[in-house]
């Protein structure tokens, strides 16, 4: 029966997709001597947020994902980044394939927020695996569950996932709001003759700024 180990080598900017995109290279391996026919692979993609150092700014940065950080004992916690799905192509011994990963940019997912308050250093990765590995035993095709038992860990540069998304969301940020809360900002902004989002926005925090003096 065959035996998977996985292993992260490499990270990328995933090259002309329609969304935001990684490509991690995830080399398979079969510890015992079966030729494999294919693999269907299922991983979750973890962020292990304690095995790093964060500075002061990035803190600050993090305190709507885990609170005060005099409370980060407790609260720093390992968060879900994503889950994919990939078909291994045929192989003997190992192989390396492309593990695309979709990201986004909305500030409403706390990955996305814990990717955008990191300044520099590294990203603790977590994959864990499961899925079905199909092979040929005695002439006869065979199917063999994997297991979460089955890991991997790699140190995701943060400087890739910003030059990602300055890719695609060049000196921009991406929020979503209703459409209730729409309506009124964009109203504020015809009333207020304003020509673009950026001087709307601007003008409400001049508008704070000067209630919270008083």
């Amino acid at each position: 029966m065959p035996d998977l180990n996985f292993m992260v080598e490499d990270a990328e900017v995933l090259e002309y997709a329609a969304v935001p995109s990684l490509v991690f290279k995830l080399r398979v391996e079969n510890l015992e001597e079966e030729a494999i026919r294919s693999v269907s692979l299922n991983t979750q993609v973890r962020i292990s947020a304690s095995q790093r150092h964060y500075e002061a700014a990035e803190q600050a940065r993090l305190l709507e994902v885990f609170g005060e950080p005099h409370r980060w004992g407790q609260t720093l916690r390992s968060l879900l980044w994503t889950h994919t799905n990939l078909q291994v192509p045929p192989f003997s011994g190992s192989v390396v394939v492309d593990m695309p990963v979709t990201c986004t940019y909305d500030l409403e997912v706390v990955a996305a927020k814990y990717f955008y308050a990191l300044e520099d250093g590294e990203v603790p990765l977590e994959f864990l695996f499961t899925g079905t590995v199909f092979y040929t035993e005695e002439g006869r095709l065979q199917a063999s569950r994997i297991s979460w038992e089955k890991e991997a860990e790699y140190r995701m540069p943060v400087w890739l996932w910003k030059e990602m998304m300055d890719r695609y969301f060049p000196n921009s940020a991406w929020i979503q709001l209703h459409k209730d809360a729409f309506d009124q900002l964009y109203d504020y902004k015809v009333r207020m003759g304003l020509p673009t989002w950026e001087a709307t926005v601007e003008a409400l925090l001049r508008a704070s700024e000067k209630e919270v003096e008083r």
